[in-house]
């Protein structure tokens, strides 16, 4: 692995777990301004403050967050966007570069890929590209792999998350994000026909501290590399408590009863 390579992933991947806490705050492009990334400065100081290894976010935003006072934190550029608003919200086209990234000084870039879309081949093409430039710059990519389509009966089948995964490793990934298939059981197959690692997705706001915790437990126990969750952290009232909990269940050992006891303190 080239040095420059190495050195950006342990910048996001704890060096001693060889796991990751990574909050995506890339959502203004897709839905718009939403709670929780209106006051972007504020909502990284509170992850890092937990114990967050890194954010993600478009190239335009890392002005607002990673300049003058502040704890320092990881940086992902996101290279790839949709809108909410248009007719084909899960088309994703390439929005920056990876050169962009670099004079950014970020630490990876990540795309994302909904597999079964019908423009399913642009995607794929554009996740390649990136990897081979990211290659040559030493710059580590984080594939955001979910399946999307007519298509697509269960984006949470075990079978189908496994090929999304496998699909980010060939295509020259470092590492890839996937949907949590629901129980530890059905993830370590995700996670053993893979060898990159296997971070998992947050989805749509959970209803309590509990699943949230649950979910990231059984992930790790199953051999996952981490989480990279969103909504679910940065609009919790306490977004820098629940990351303390979940730093300790992915890089200390925490059982889920040790994890809800730190946030019920």
């Amino acid at each position: 692995m080239l040095l420059g390579k190495a050195v950006r992933l342990e910048r996001i991947f704890n060096r001693n777990t060889g796991k990751t806490i990574v909050v995506p705050m890339d959502h203004g492009v897709s839905v718009g301004p939403i709670y929780g990334v209106i006051d972007l400065k504020d909502s990284v100081d509170k992850v890092a403050e937990g114990g967050a290894n890194a954010v993600l976010m478009h190239k335009g935003l890392p002005r607002r967050t990673h300049r003058g006072a502040g704890r320092d934190i990881g940086l992902i550029i996101h290279l790839s966007a949709s809108t909410s608003l248009s007719l084909h919200p899960n088309a994703k086209t390439l929005v920056g570069t990876v050169e962009d990234a670099l004079r950014l000084g970020a630490d990876a870039v990540s795309v994302h890929i909904n597999l079964g879309d019908e423009t399913e081949r642009e995607m794929l093409k554009q996740l390649g590209e990136v990897c081979s430039t990211a290659g040559t710059w030493g710059m580590p990519v984080l594939a955001m792999m979910y399946a999307r389509g007519p298509e697509i009966q269960d984006e949470y089948d075990v079978e189908v998350v496994k090929h999304c995964a496998r699909v980010a490793e060939e295509l020259g990934a470092d590492v890839v994000k996937v949907a949590y298939t629901g129980s530890p059981e059905t993830f370590a197959k995700v996670v053993e026909g893979c060898y990159i690692p296997v971070v998992i997705a947050g989805g749509p706001r959970m209803g309590s501290h509990l699943e949230i915790v649950q979910m990231v437990y059984d992930s790790i126990q199953a051999g996952g590399a981490g989480i990279s969750v969103g909504r679910n952290i940065f609009q919790d009232e306490n977004p820098a408590k629940l990351v303390r909990a979940l730093h300790g269940v992915v890089h200390e050992g925490f059982n889920v009863e040790k994890a809800m006891e730190l946030l019920k303190s």
